[in-house]
């Protein structure tokens, strides 16, 4: 059973978004919020797998909320935080818009999805799932512009890239690369003669490595690292 936590400013809709989540087998409601502060208590207390923010509450309150969600407020994210905190909430935004900025800063701050106020039932309820499972979703459209945001936002290569970057081996950067370029855990061990599981290992490693919770955040990581670089 996935669990989902609702934050929005509007009681109509968040009523609504729980009446659509009752209705889907393996999903439950376990709260609802009204603000960014309320989000972060109720994460705290309740242990969600998933919180599905509206982007008018992470956009008022700003990144911090879902770092706060995403990251213990109190302890560095370190690798070592990585492996023992691999419970904290996942959180999926929904926005009237796609833009990309804003996309892109709360895909930096954590947020594992990113999808559009029109997405339908079947389209929103496969994306808790998705993100409930560490994967990324972003809108259909947004990619490349948040590609192109990256390339154009990109400032010279933060102290904390440089580090993380070191921190890989040559392999990993081989796999953080192909997971940059799109490729599935089987392409990559497809292309590598390696088996499916050892590229998880891979993947767990470079997330713990670099402090991401998911593999969107790894890809953000590769274009802003330099290690990948967008198409002209």
């Amino acid at each position: 059973m996935t669990s989902v936590l609702i934050v929005n400013e509007q009681s109509l809709q968040r009523r609504g978004l729980r009446m659509l989540l009752a209705e889907e087998p393996g999903l439950t409601v376990v709260g609802e919020a009204s603000s960014g502060a309320e989000a972060v208590r109720m994460s705290a207390a309740l242990c969600p797998d998933v919180v599905v923010m509206d982007s008018h509450i992470s956009h008022s309150d700003g990144t911090e909320t879902i770092r706060r969600i995403t990251r213990p407020p109190t302890l560095p994210w370190t690798p070592e935080l990585s492996r023992t905190q691999g419970n904290r909430p996942r959180v999926l935004i929904l926005t009237p818009d796609g833009h990309e900025q804003r996309a892109y800063a709360a895909l930096r701050a954590g947020a594992g999805g990113f999808l559009l106020h029109d997405t339908t039932p079947g389209e929103l309820t496969a994306a808790i799932r998705v993100v409930a499972a560490g994967g990324a979703v972003i809108t259909p459209g947004l990619t490349r512009a948040l590609i192109d945001t990256v390339r154009q936002l990109q400032p010279a290569l933060p102290a904390e890239r440089e580090v993380g970057i070191g921190m890989l081996t040559e392999r990993e950067r081989v796999v953080l690369t192909a997971v940059a370029s799109g490729w599935s855990n089987a392409e990559i061990a497809a292309w590598l003669s390696i088996a499916t599981t050892t590229v998880k290992a891979h993947v767990s490693s470079i997330l713990a490595k670099i402090g991401a919770r998911a593999r969107v955040q790894a890809v953000v990581f590769a274009y802003e690292s330099g290690l990948v670089r967008p198409a002209a």
